[in-house]
């Protein structure tokens, strides 16, 4: 059993061993081509380099520039078929003739076709000048066509070589790209759930606050006078605070992963906008309310938008209608859009509508309601406006498509 273990655990190294070859030769490449060359020497000029013959000389001029081939492959190839027309000339024969197919199999595997075909043809004019002089009148065709087979084959493979480089450097380059598309669309989620919640944070924290503020108002100008109407504001503001905290928690229990049962809680729809007119009411701003159409199947994320328009456009309407106001909600739905109307009438003529240059309603605060009011639309292919009644007052109109706006 234990030399079985040893067995594959040794197994298992000998497979890495290539692996670990292959890395090497990629980080030390001049390292890895100069062992290639030792071992060519020791192979074709071992026993010319013990006799110090002029021979070795050649060989040691074919096999030697192979230690530089990936790092300047035409040079090497060029100084190879130089040595090579050389030995051609002076009639010294030897088997390093072979480093000349190295070194073409290096320029196909880095350079384009037009070199590569250059260096063919340079290494088959070689073919044909050896062939010519060191072989036999009855093998002369077999042996160019065997050495031109090789010469070919070099190419074929170094061709290979280079286009496979080419295809993963395009997948790596495509899988970055990728990976940049990922982090930008993860960064606009993160931007878009940002706006989302700071919506929400604006919606539930300033209809409350203002809410409460208008009671607090009506509770300090009523503390002597009427003191138990008084006791009744600050019951009221009491009541709203708790509803904020409420909604607060609720909304941020959604957004903890922890809570999984906040997420049970129901946000506020069409059926809540009763009690938003008379909290409303409460505060000090008379209120009326009017639904038209079945709004049952009007889906939940649109009832919560249009729950928070009119939340917002109340909220405006009791921070700037003059003493007296009037408000008036109209909800129409159909099974294709539906539509929101808030309508006061405390709002002087001189007022501009919403985007002008001028009127205290379109610059009053930081104008991140009417933007988020436009953002909630948006979510729908719908729109919001805001402007003044040519009577006197504000409207705030807005329209949510249930159904692509575009289709027939």
């Amino acid at each position: 059993m234990g030399t079985a273990l040893r067995g594959d655990g040794g197994g298992h190294g000998l497979a890495a061993v290539p692996a670990r070859v292959v890395a090497f030769t990629r980080r030390h490449p001049i390292w890895a081509d100069t062992t290639v060359a030792v071992g060519l020497v020791l192979i074709f000029e071992a026993g010319h380099l013990l006799r110090l013959s002029g021979w070795s000389v050649i060989g040691l001029a074919l096999i030697l520039p192979l230690a530089l081939r990936r790092r300047a492959p035409e040079a090497v190839f060029a100084v190879i078929a130089s040595v090579a027309l050389v030995q051609w000339i002076i009639d010294a024969h030897t088997g390093a003739d072979a480093s000349l197919l190295i070194a073409l199999y290096t320029v196909a595997a880095t350079r384009d076709r037009r070199r590569t075909l250059y260096a063919l043809a340079v290494v088959e004019l070689g073919i044909v000048l050896a062939v010519g002089r060191w072989t036999l009148d009855g093998y002369r065709f077999g042996a160019f066509v065997g050495l031109s087979a090789m010469a070919v084959t070099a190419v074929v493979l170094g061709a290979n070589l280079r286009t496979r480089r080419h295809y993963l450097a395009a997948l790596e380059d495509r899988a970055h790209r990728l990976e940049r598309d990922q982090e930008q669309q993860a960064q606009l989620a993160v931007a878009a759930e940002r706006a989302r919640i700071a919506r929400e944070m604006h919606d539930i924290v300033t209809h409350n606050l203002s809410v409460m503020v208008a009671l607090a108002d009506a509770a300090a100008m009523t503390v002597r006078s009427t003191p138990d109407r008084s006791a009744t504001a600050m019951e009221q503001v009491s009541g709203t605070g708790r509803q904020a905290l409420t909604e607060m928690r609720r909304f941020l229990g959604v957004l903890r992963e922890d809570e999984p049962d906040a997420a049970r809680h129901p946000q506020p729809d069409l059926a809540r906008l009763g009690a938003l007119a008379e909290q409303v009411r409460a505060a000090g701003l008379p209120t009326t309310l009017t639904i038209q159409g079945d709004t049952r199947e009007v889906p939940q994320g649109a009832q919560l938008a249009v729950y928070r328009l009119a939340q917002e456009a109340l909220t405006n309407t009791l921070k700037h209608a003059q003493p007296g106001a009037n408000a008036r909600i109209r909800v129409w739905s159909s099974p294709e859009r539906v539509e929101l109307s808030v309508v006061d009438d405390g709002r002087p003529r001189a007022f501009a509508a919403v985007g002008g240059t001028g009127g205290t309603a379109a610059t009053t605060g930081s104008g991140s309601g009417i933007a988020g009011m436009r953002e909630r639309a948006a979510v729908y292919g719908g729109d919001v406006a805001a402007g003044p009644l040519p009577g006197g007052g504000w409207r705030v109109s807005a329209v949510l498509h249930l159904t692509d706006p575009g289709g027939s």
